[in-house]
């Protein structure tokens, strides 16, 4: 009988002679950086590399997302290894796409890699294991073009922002029911697994005011930029008011203010996100922010729109999964594991929406820079680091939980307990989403 160390070792065996086609996937998509939901040549890209692996992967999933499904020799349990598509847009990082500044500043790059790579390890012994392993690129994890995403959701084609969110309410998650996905991280972090991440809702908001002629007639007009400009004082205000335990970050850009500078404003647009450890965290941080801006319209006279809805659930690694992932860590990279549970990320992820419906795993492995996420100099330096040694972890992992009858996969979701059914996801989503309209009164006055 076949030891489950044999059969890591020979799944090891084939990612290491596929090094070069996983570390080259990573430096492609790294270079044609696409933004979420938008993410078509990276999609393609992925539908070839399933194909090389004898796969008829599902494709257009929540417009851009590609799905497919390694057999095992009997049913069980189905694992997902997960990665994400989309980039950033960083105008000024060294891989920015010089038309659209779309640049994978976050690492999604080597997730795909990783992926892929665990999915050649997982193919050469798929015939013993109890269960079957789906590989799942998914779109439009990052938080950006808001106002073009709620756009889709206006017009039908999209409920929700981000891209798991998407999946989930679809019903493309139905058939999995444990997933892991392994995330860049700095150089100084060889390996880590543990971390939190905070919840959000993203705001659409829109100022009206009444133009008037910036010179002659100020007085006539009602300025929805002053409006903005009060209300994020307000909220600023509030920032000593935010509870500690809550861990609330509040951010905000103001993507159009004004048409013409020698005329007051009639309208002004912002996006904002707000994050929270919790549910209840994120809930109050809205209804404080919600009335700094009404606050906002009302000193001014100006009428406000807010939409709120959710971008990501609250975030934390399954303690069962973390046991069994672990120890494949530490053997590939030894003291080099980090245990990060006492990590308190200030960030978000969709990995929380989808943790909220199944156990999940989120490891970080080093993208070779010490720069910061999200940053112009952060970037996947080593492919190695970044791609193969998570794509060993991932498909050691898998083996482990759909070896001898599934038991160990089977053990985590009874120590996980019960979660949201798909319904309870959708409807706890759209509890939070909300549409207002605020008049400040100004507007129904005689200029």
């Amino acid at each position: 009988m076949t030891s489950v160390d044999d059969i890591k070792a020979r799944v090891c065996e084939a990612i290491d002679r596929a090094a070069d086609r996983i570390t080259a996937l990573s430096d492609d998509i790294l270079r044609h950086p696409e933004t979420g939901y938008k993410e078509t040549r990276t999609s393609g890209v992925v539908v070839e590399q399933m194909k090389q692996l004898g796969l008829d992967p599902q494709t257009g999933l929540a417009r851009t997302g590609v799905k497919g499904r390694l057999r095992g020799r009997s049913q069980g349990p189905t694992v997902a290894v997960v990665g994400e598509l989309d980039s950033l847009i960083i105008p000024d990082h060294p891989f920015a796409d010089p038309v659209t500044g779309a640049a994978h500043a976050c690492g999604h790059n080597a997730q795909i890699a990783s992926m892929i790579g665990a999915g050649i390890g997982l193919a050469e012994v798929s015939g013993e294991l109890d269960g079957d392993v789906v590989l799942f690129a998914v779109p439009a994890e990052e938080c950006i073009e808001v106002d073009w995403r709620l756009g889709l959701r206006d017009q039908g084609e999209l409920h929700h922002t981000a891209g798991k969110a998407e999946l989930i309410r679809a019903g493309h998650f139905d058939d999995v029911d444990l997933a892991m996905l392994t995330h860049a991280g700095p150089a100084m972090l060889p390996m880590g697994v543990g971390a939190n991440a905070n919840g959000s809702l993203v705001k659409r908001i829109r100022f009206h005011g009444r133009s008037a002629h910036a010179g002659a007639a100020p007085w006539a007009g009602v300025s929805a930029y002053k409006a903005a400009t009060v209300a994020i004082a307000a909220i600023d205000a509030h920032r000593e008011m935010f509870r500690d335990e809550d861990g609330v970050r509040v951010h905000h850009l103001i993507t159009h203010a004004g048409d013409a500078v020698t005329a007051i404003p009639a309208r002004t647009d912002m996006e904002m996100l707000i994050r929270a450890r919790t549910i209840e965290g994120m809930k109050r941080a809205s209804e404080q922010v919600d009335r700094a801006l009404r606050g906002g319209a009302l000193a001014m006279g100006a009428d406000v729109e807010i939409t709120t809805a959710v971008s990501f659930l609250p975030f934390s690694d399954d303690a069962a999964l973390v046991e069994v992932l672990e120890p494949n860590g530490r053997a590939l990279v030894g003291d080099g594991f980090v245990d990060l549970k006492d990590l308190a990320a200030g960030g978000s992820t969709d990995m929380g929406d989808l943790g909220s419906v199944m156990p999940v795993v989120q490891p970080i492995a080093s993208c070779g820079t010490d720069a910061v996420a999200h940053g112009n100099a952060f970037y996947t330096k080593d492919h190695v680091a970044a791609a193969v040694l998570p794509a060993k972890v991932m498909a050691m992992t898998v083996v482990d939980l759909l070896v001898d009858g599934a038991a160990r996969a089977r053990k985590v979701l009874d120590a996980g307990g019960p979660k949201m059914t798909r319904q309870e996801f959708v409807d706890l989503h759209d509890s939070l989403s909300t549409d207002e309209r605020f008049s400040g009164g100004g507007l129904s006055a005689e200029a």
